[in-house]
């Protein structure tokens, strides 16, 4: 009985045992479930991050893209100008004209791919050899060349002298047919009066199709082409006929040897190349009253294979070669004009040509009226030709930039564009650029409206869908072989001075004026096609040159590298050199931007009320910048006594030689080449940038400053001290008491905006000192006073200079007044017409 009991107890306690022991384990299942259930949500949150992750990649790559993407691609509003704008069907007038200002003489279409045509030349038998002239370069050391009157539509005459000779190109244009009508072409060439014998020159009219359009010789003699005809689709039928030469009006055909050249080009920039690899000296020139010589020709041409996808296209080339003096025309005709009345030649053109000219003196004179305001008839002449050079300064471009955005590893095209716009400089900057064309339609405007419009309109054109505009225009290859690589590149966050708002505001002052004026009733249909853009290109200043502090602007784009400049340039403010703070900074608050937006906001406020549009934000934004003790706080120096940019800064930099380490064992060797870097000998901090020069002004220049202002007064003492600004020739662009004063950017950058007068700031500054002294203030006799005297400075100056020179110039030396710089340059320094006039 026992053992059973025990037994049983054994079992029970066994099974007791047992009974005690299952709740840890099932503890123990729901701790590993519990555990399980974690690393699922770990294993479930790790998969959506990487879902995440994944789609914010991809998302930001598709942003990436997307806003890649936006920089080049173009505003979304409607054209201000329709693409057919410019075509023979729309503006026939303006069809055909002088729009190639790189070279001394050609004509084309306002068309992207119009033939061309122009004229090379060369001296025979020249001590220096060959030397033919067909680009403007300054290095062809030319006595001087110019427009002498050109009406911008219907005539224009030109003078060119060359060492012993001198040539007089005209054209002249009439209109008919259905491509734009006939043009005629008449040079005479003059021996000077000091040459010791009449020279023998080779005139060399060429034209050439680009890409499009056929072209055919027609010889007579074995070697005289006496004319070309063609087909092109803007131009349909054409032909050009080259007359023989004469010595004068009405005389007998001049003795003369005859070449000719028909081949092909990749471009138009090869074409002066191509004519200069043709050239032989097989031929002999031989007039009844000279021996026989041999002289240089164009004679066979082979064009290199044609590459991957290139098009070469048609290029013929007529040499005369003849001895001083004598008279050559040149006729196109359309051959789409089938009611011509006679032909634009001899007497006929003789005839048209002095209409012309009598019509354009007339209105000359009622635009400007410098006859009647005293100034001598050869002061007249140089205001005739300062306006005809800019008119005769209008290119018509077409191609693509090569823009670099922050979304962009590598640069990239931007859209194909077509561009009309007047030029700074024929000889070194024959192409657009967008701070100085503002100023170019400023004296445009007042002789033609339509082309302002046109111009105005074809820049606004070319904005993006940000408001960007690149501020360089290199379009085609004729512009591109013109322009140094490191400036090839436009950066889509950099800007350049809005300068055609200077435009607009005038504009808006003469329609308030005179509403019902016959020149302004496109006005309001101009502007309200223009607002949107306007709109856009306002927000994209605010916003992506907007300062470190509220309503403060800071220009982008400064040179990064503080080690190799004595100043890190500021390309993007239109005054390169101009010392702003030495260490560039996002800290940096800059003056002139800000009075720039004060401009604009200004503008945008009074265009937005004239077309009804919602005017309140504007005219927030232009109470809150212009307002004087705002102004002050952000840019004004007490030390100074001037308003000056804000940044981080120290004057204690010079240029001196690079210290260069070479070992012992290397010195044996070729020792590298030291530079001039710049040494800092006092550490940079924020303070304002004591420079004293244009960028002090521009709360004066843009009218911002109060008449009752005190900062005025210290405005116009500067103004006047010689020890500052003040100099017999006009303003000088920086103070000569300033450190930086005419001293060289690096060992190789001569002193640009540090010390010269520039014709524009002092044009601003005239307009200013009429503006306060046609104003009831405290100063409004002190400006008249300077606004005279000013004036006739930098008048009796550029006048001196040109009469002298033969050129305008693009900066005058403040010591001499001498022009100095790119020649000719009548871009802006042609404003000296509006001075003349007193047209501000």
């Amino acid at each position: 009985m026992g053992k059973p009991r025990k037994r049983n107890l054994a079992a029970d306690g066994e099974s007791h045992s047992q009974k005690e022991k299952k709740p840890p384990i099932l503890v123990q299942k729901e701790k590993k479930k519990g555990k399980t259930d974690i690393s699922k949500i770990l294993i479930n949150i790790s998969i959506g991050m990487c879902i995440f992750s994944l789609v914010w990649f991809f998302y930001a790559l598709y942003m990436r893209s997307a806003l890649a993407r936006r920089a080049v691609t173009l505003h979304p509003s409607p054209r201000v100008l329709d693409a057919n704008s410019t075509t023979a069907a729309v503006s026939p007038e303006r069809f055909w004209g002088s729009y190639r200002p790189q070279v001394y003489f050609g004509m084309k279409t306002r068309s992207p791919r119009s033939v061309v045509t122009g004229l090379m030349w060369m001296s025979q038998f020249s001590p220096s050899g060959i030397n033919v002239r067909h680009t403007c370069e300054q290095g062809d050391r030319l006595r001087s060349y110019g427009w002498l009157m050109h009406d911008g539509i219907n005539f224009g005459m030109q003078q060119i002298q060359d060492t012993d000779f001198t040539l007089t190109t005209t054209f002249v244009k009439r209109v008919g047919g259905d491509h734009g009508g006939d043009w005629t072409w008449r040079i005479v060439g003059k021996q000077h009066s000091l040459a010791s014998h009449a020279p023998v020159v080779s005139l060399m009219f060429y034209v050439a199709a680009d890409t499009q359009g056929s072209l055919h010789a027609h010889i007579e003699d074995r070697t005289r082409l006496s004319h070309v005809t063609g087909n092109s689709k803007e131009l349909g039928d054409f032909k050009i006929t080259f007359g023989k030469p004469i010595s004068g009006e009405a005389s007998a055909n001049k003795y003369a040897s005859y070449n000719y050249l028909k081949t092909l080009s990749p471009s138009l920039d090869q074409l002066t190349n191509i004519v200069k690899n043709s050239l032989s000296h097989r031929f002999v020139f031989s007039s009844s009253t000279s021996e026989r010589r041999p002289y240089f020709a164009v004679d066979t041409y082979t064009p290199p294979p044609q590459k991957d996808n290139q098009i070469q296209s048609d290029f013929v080339v007529h040499q005369v070669t003849i001895q001083v003096p004598f008279q050559i025309e040149v006729l196109f005709e359309s051959g789409s004009f089938h009611d011509r009345p006679n032909q634009l030649k001899g007497s006929v053109l003789t005839e048209e040509l002095t209409r012309l000219m009598v019509s354009y003196n007339e209105r000359f004179e009622k635009k400007f009226r410098l006859e009647a305001k005293g100034f001598t008839p050869a002061q007249v002449g140089f205001g005739k030709a300062a306006l005809s050079n800019m008119l005769g300064g209008m290119g018509y471009f077409f191609g693509q930039s090569v823009v670099q955005s922050n979304f962009h590893e590598h640069p990239i095209f931007y859209p194909e564009a077509t561009l009309f716009t007047a030029v700074p400089s024929r000889s070194f900057f024959p192409r657009g650029f967008l701070w100085d064309e503002g100023f170019h339609q400023l004296l445009i405007s007042k002789w033609d409206l339509h082309v302002t419009h046109e111009a105005v309109a074809h820049w606004l054109d070319l904005m993006n869908v940000e408001g960007w505009i690149p501020r360089e225009q290199i379009l085609g290859d004729e512009a591109l072989s013109k322009v140094p690589s490191e400036f090839v590149v436009q950066h889509t966050e950099n800007a350049n001075p809005p300068t055609f708002f200077l435009v607009l505001e005038e504009l808006l002052e003469q329609f308030d004026a005179h509403p019902d004026a016959p020149q302004l009733r496109d006005i309001l249909p101009f502007l309200r096609r223009l607002y949107p853009r306007l709109q856009t290109w306002f927000e994209w200043y605010n916003t992506t040159q907007a300062g470190p502090l509220p309503n403060s602007y800071r220009w982008r784009g400064r040179d990064k590298d503080t080690n190799r400049f004595l100043n890190p340039k500021t390309l993007t403010s239109g005054l390169d050199d101009y010392p702003r703070a030495s260490h560039p900074s996002v800290d940096e608050r800059h003056v002139d931007l800000h009075c720039w937006m004060v401009l604009v906001s200004r503008t945008m406020t009074h265009l937005a009320r004239l077309l009804g549009e919602q005017h309140e934000e504007y005219g927030r934004t232009y109470k809150a910048l212009s307002s004087n003790s705002l102004l002050s706080e952000l840019h004004w120096s007490e030390q100074l006594s001037a308003f000056c940019d804000y940044g981080n800064h120290t004057p204690a930099v010079s240029l001196q030689p690079e210290k260069v380490f070479v070992p012992p064992e290397q010195r044996q060797y070729q020792l590298p080449v030291k530079r001039l870097v710049r040494v800092v000998r006092k550490a940079p901090k924020l303070q304002y940038v004591n420079a004293l020069g244009y960028v002090s002004l521009f709360p004066f220049l843009l009218h911002i400053l109060t008449p009752d202002s005190q900062k005025l007064e210290h405005v116009l003492k500067d103004v006047r001290d010689p020890a500052r600004l003040w100099t017999p020739y006009g303003l000088r662009s920086l103070s000569r008491s300033d450190p930086m004063y005419m001293k060289r950017n690096t060992e190789h950058d001569a002193p640009y905006w540090r010390g010269s007068i520039w014709i524009n700031i002092n044009y601003l500054a005239l307009r200013a000192l009429h503006h306060y002294s046609s104003i009831e203030g405290p100063y409004q006799l002190k400006a008249a006073e300077l606004y005279q005297e000013l004036r006739a400075n930098v008048i009796n100056n550029i006048y001196k200079q040109y009469d002298e020179s033969g050129y305008i110039w693009e900066q005058y030396s403040d010591s001499t007044g001498r022009g100095q710089g790119s020649h000719p340059f009548t871009g802006w320094s042609a404003l000296i017409v509006l001075i003349m006039a007193e047209e501000y």
